[in-house]
């Protein structure tokens, strides 16, 4: 998906600044963009003298009616949560055993076998999306 059509799908929504600043082309683009970092799913941290966005939550993916998402400012062990209808429950990353939260056989097994595929994919989510100053920090096996 190229950055315009990414601009079209987020038009209107609180995940607008995830356009980037370089697919803004007129006054309208930047006020929305000015929005969602004001009241978007985002924060602004300095880093290094730097000021950049931080997503305050981040979609890992959706599977089978189930949301699955990491939460910079978070407790350890590094973990994700994972929500629908009928889950509400967060997870540890390292060996995907349930922290807290209801969920189903059924759908355990489900996130248990998304998992198995995916965990390289949440430890990067997790790493990327750690605050300054965060006392978890980046993802070590068996923490």
């Amino acid at each position: 998906m190229d950055k315009h059509e990414l601009k079209r799908i987020l038009r209107g929504s609180r995940n607008f600044f995830l356009v980037g600043k370089d697919v803004l082309e007129t006054a309208d683009d930047w006020a929305e963009y000015l929005d969602s970092l004001l009241h978007g799913n985002c924060r602004i941290e300095e880093i290094n003298g730097e000021l950049v966005v931080i997503e305050e939550r981040r979609l890992v993916e959706e599977t089978r009616g189930l949301r699955i998402e990491i939460r910079p400012k978070e407790h350890s062990p590094p973990h994700f949560h994972v929500t629908s209808g009928k889950v509400n429950a967060s997870f540890r990353i390292d060996n995907c055993e349930k922290l807290a939260g209801l969920v189903g056989q059924k759908e355990h097994q489900t996130i248990k076998y998304w998992w198995q595929q995916a965990k390289p994919k949440l430890i990067k989510i997790w790493d990327e999306t750690r605050p300054a100053g965060c006392l978890v920090g980046r993802y070590k096996e068996n923490t």
